[in-house]
């Protein structure tokens, strides 16, 4: 029998969050354990006149890749790759896996040469989303193993899910647009300034907006969705932080990363696990080293690190500062093959002062 939450969160994400048309060119990814959304979003699409297609993917198949390619396969890109992120009209990435430790022993120069050299495309693709030429939306399908990451039973993690997502609502979209609403107000307050200042545990961390715009993300590109993100101006980050979980990107986990910037670049960079990693992947190109993004979490009803960016950014009382491409639809000017959301906790012995002035304590705004 399928989870009528099923049902509700592919009426929610082909309605709401990508806002299909008629004719849309419109592609869903996804791994096979996602099949029973992949199935309940297509026959939303065909229903609202789109022209869906998947493309599904199997685990195991990156394993493969990373440890036999050439560097020569490493860097191809493929034009079907390019001409698809021209023509697409939407896209829906679902996430979902049997094992989310499979890459951990990948060679991590070989990621980075491989993301290094879809620098370009990825760009591109983050330009056509700023511009709304491409409306993606990302999104989770509970699983084994995320539910294991979680320290949940599977029963447990649909809950954290789909409540997550306000899929318990009687009318989710509404929900959404009530947080939209209580976003636009802080944004009114935040478009304002111009210095930011973020103070907790070994992190003190200045940086500048000028020229940059703050940006609402209350249910379009994530799902769930909770943040208010900018982009600083690349040069003026200056001081250190502490990230307060665990830094997971394409598959491998770091632990207790501390990073040192100097005019915007990274010039040090720490960790008790996966430290190596950490440092090749700043290593991916020029822009790697410099911030594309700086974030407010205001999810409240998601309050457990659950090792998967998705939720975890959005964690109400926290901040993520991303390392690598900025999101252009924020004025962001860097360019790199990778965008790394690390996640820090303020929501105990933490400020953060806009001019001057307190605005934000213990993981709460004050404006």
């Amino acid at each position: 029998m399928t989870d009528p939450r099923i049902e509700k969160m592919a009426k929610v994400l082909t309605r709401y969050s990508l806002e299909l048309k008629k004719g849309d060119l419109f592609r869903i990814d996804g791994g096979y354990l996602t099949e029973p959304l992949i199935k309940a979003v297509y026959k939303e699409a065909l229903l609202m006149g789109a022209n869906p297609y998947t493309n599904i993917s199997f685990e195991g198949l990156l394993e493969i890749f990373y440890k036999n390619a050439s560097d020569e396969q490493l860097k191809f890109v493929s034009e079907i790759d390019r001409i698809s992120y021209e023509k697409l009209n939407a896209n829906l990435t679902l996430w979902g896996d049997w094992n989310t430790k499979y890459l951990t022993n990948v060679e991590s120069k070989k990621v980075a040469v491989y993301l290094g050299a879809r620098k370009d495309l990825f760009n591109r693709r983050l330009e056509r989303i700023a511009k709304r030429e491409l409306r993606w939306c990302g999104t989770l399908y509970p699983t084994q193993a995320n539910a294991q990451d979680a320290e949940l039973s599977l029963t447990e993690f649909e809950d954290f899910v789909f409540n997550g997502c306000l899929l318990d609502k009687s009318d989710p979209i509404k929900e959404w647009q009530k947080l939209s609403n209580q976003q636009a107000n802080f944004i009114k307050e935040l478009s304002k300034r111009k210095q930011f200042r973020v103070k907790a545990l070994d992190t003190d961390l200045t940086f500048k907006v000028d020229g940059r715009k703050w940006i609402n993300c209350d249910g379009h590109m994530n799902f769930p969705d909770g943040e208010i993100f900018t982009c600083p101006v690349e040069e003026s980050v200056e001081g250190h932080i502490r990230y307060s979980f665990p830094a997971v990107y394409q598959g491998k986990e770091v632990e207790d990363v501390r990073l040192k910037f100097v005019n915007g670049k990274v010039t040090e960079a720490k960790a008790t696990k996966g430290e190596e990693y950490l440092n090749s992947m700043l290593n991916t190109d020029q822009g790697a080293k410099y911030v594309g993004e700086f974030s407010f979490g205001n999810n409240y009803g998601i309050q457990k690190f659950i090792k998967h960016i998705l939720f975890d950014e959005k964690i109400g009382g926290t901040i993520h500062i991303a390392l690598g491409a900025t999101l252009p639809e924020a004025g962001g000017k860097n360019k790199s093959g990778i965008h790394w959301d690390m996640v820090c906790d303020l929501r105990k012995g933490s400020e953060i002062y806009a001019d001057g002035a307190l605005i934000y304590q213990d993981g709460k705004f004050l404006i």
